[in-house]
């Protein structure tokens, strides 16, 4: 059974920074792809950035150029770095690996971006 743990949201300033982490109960290596996804109050899950096997990353437009994703594969851990916050990049942050013989989901981290 894979279980992910987020930890790493809180409340912070408009244009300051959080750290999400998201470890994994086992290796990461056999996950295609992993990312992040967050849900607001009324409205639908969406996706934040996704990094796979590859390497190659994805980012939603709304947070390119502020966001980063990274993956350590010896700590079995990704990352996402979130710097110059807005106030809606409010939501409640969810990890999310997926393989061919699964797809999970972490409990998932609020993040509130407010003055």
């Amino acid at each position: 059974q894979v279980q992910l743990v987020e930890s790493g949201g809180g409340l912070v300033q408009p244009g300051g920074s959080l750290r999400l982490s998201c470890a994994a109960s086992g290796s990461i290596f056999s996950f295609t792809v992993m990312g992040w996804y967050r849900q607001a109050p009324g409205k639908q899950r969406e996706l934040v950035a996704t990094i796979r096997s590859s390497g190659s990353i994805n980012y939603a437009d709304s947070v390119k150029g502020r966001f980063t994703i990274s993956r350590d594969n010896a700590k079995n851990t990704v990352y996402l770095q979130m710097n110059s916050l807005k106030p809606e990049d409010t939501a409640d942050y969810y990890c999310n690996a997926a393989r061919p013989t699964g797809n999970y989901w972490g409990q998932g981290t609020q993040v509130t971006v407010s003055a």
